[in-house]
Parts: structure tokens; C-alpha cells; sequence
């Protein structure tokens, strides 16, 4: 059986040049607290697309503030945030590899001052 870790592979009529997928990690790394993008977000990612990654997950990226696991998340949570995302689509895509992002939300285990807000009195631990 012939290698195909380096052969193009189709899904849904997407082709990535690939089968090697980088996946989504938490990274910590929105350094001003706002969920924007910063210069090593750029760096790490476009660096992974000349590395020959076929499929990038961005890292957990909180959809809202109060559900970040840290400060220092991402965030998608406004439409100042798009053009950071779209400059970053862009930047991967000059080298070839497709992106995705992985939206998330902590919950009850969001790491964040302030009150905590529930449905439910029910006790954390």
C-alpha cells in the first residue's frame, strides 16, 4: 500500500494538499486580555502552513467573554475581531493549507474575576 499521508484528499468538494491536520490547542496567547489576534498568533500559524500543515484548527477561541477559559483567550464575540481572523485566513491560505477555527465556551470553569452567573444554585465541586 502506497503512503498517502502526503497525497491530496478531498471531503464535501474541499481539497486539502494533505492529510496532515494541526489541531486546536489552547494557547493562552491574546497578551491584551480582548480576544484579539496578536503578532504571534500570526507567526505560529503562518509558520505551520510553510511547514506544509494541510488543515489548520486555530486554538479554542471563546464566543464569549464571560466564557473564556482565560483572559488571554481568543475571541470571536464581536465584529472587531473579524479583520484579525481574515487577515489570518489569508496569510495560511498564501502557502496552501486550509483553515478552521474551534469555537468554544469554558462554562462553569471559566477562569475570569468577577460573579459567577448560573441557571442553578448548584454548588462547583
Amino acid at each position: 500500500m502506497a503512503a498517502k499521508l502526503f497525497s491530496p484528499y478531498t471531503v464535501k468538494g474541499v481539497t486539502f494538499k494533505n492529510r496532515i491536520v494541526m489541531a486546536p490547542m489552547c494557547m493562552y496567547s491574546s497578551h491584551n486580555e480582548d480576544g484579539h489576534l496578536q503578532n504571534w498568533h500570526r507567526t505560529h500559524y503562518t509558520s505551520r502552513a510553510v511547514g506544509q500543515v494541510g488543515l489548520i484548527i486555530v486554538e479554542a477561541t471563546a464566543v464569549s467573554p464571560e466564557g473564556r477559559i482565560s483572559p488571554q483567550d481568543l475571541g470571536i464575540w464581536n465584529d472587531e475581531h473579524i479583520a484579525g481572523f481574515q487577515e489570518l485566513a489569508g496569510l495560511v491560505k498564501e502557502h496552501g493549507a486550509k483553515i478552521g477555527i474551534q469555537l468554544a465556551h469554558a462554562g462553569r470553569k471559566a477562569v475570569l474575576e468577577g460573579e459567577i452567573l448560573a441557571p442553578s444554585a448548584i454548588a462547583f465541586n
